[in-house]
């Protein structure tokens, strides 16, 4: 079942040495595109491909809280898969039968999913290959965020901002799974 809403998929492929330092990049790129509000910009080297990010210490503890999450969730298990969600919505009035207002409810309006999987290169030589691979995944991610967001899709699927308060006016939510359960 396709969802309502643009959802962009990156596959990644990491190492031990790397997973939290390219996750980190990967989830302040995908922020650094969609938050509206007054952005302070950082940057990432990995792996020699400059990523965007975020310089706020709330999305810097949100981030850090993920991606910690997200690697224990990885070394404690058997299956070395996983995926972080990160999903836009909007806050609508929430109605009910009668057309009654109820509250607000959170309605997405893009989702972005990182399939990561953890692998260890056994030789020097497979890590020079791993990691210009893994740089290659980066830049090819990195154009994909670009392409997506540029796009008339990406642009059309941003509802209209109605509130200009803090970094952004619409909530977001970054959630982990790893063997198809939430974990944190």
């Amino acid at each position: 079942m396709n969802a309502p809403f643009p959802t962009v998929t990156i596959d990644v492929i990491l190492d031990r040495h790397s997973a939290k330092e390219v996750l980190h990049a990967i989830l302040h790129s995908i922020l650094f595109h969609r938050l509206f509000g007054t952005v302070k910009p950082q940057t990432f080297e990995v792996l020699d491909v400059t990523m965007p990010g975020v310089a706020d210490p709330e999305m810097e503890q949100l981030v850090n809280e993920k991606v910690d999450i997200f690697w224990k969730g990885i070394e404690s298990g058997t299956n070395k898969r996983g995926q972080i969600f990160v999903t836009f919505s909007e806050k609508k009035p929430k109605k009910s039968w009668f057309q009654v207002y109820v509250g607000e409810e959170e309605v997405p309006w893009e989702q972005w999913i990182v399939n990561a999987e953890l692998r260890q290169p056994k030789s020097d030589r497979d890590r020079q290959e791993f990691n210009s691979t893994l740089s290659t995944t980066l830049s090819k991610a990195l154009h994909a965020m670009l392409i997506h967001t540029s796009s008339e899709k990406g642009r059309t699927a941003v509802p209209l901002i109605t509130n200009a308060t803090g970094i952004s006016p619409f909530p977001i939510r970054i959630a982990v799974k790893i063997d198809g359960v939430e974990i944190g």
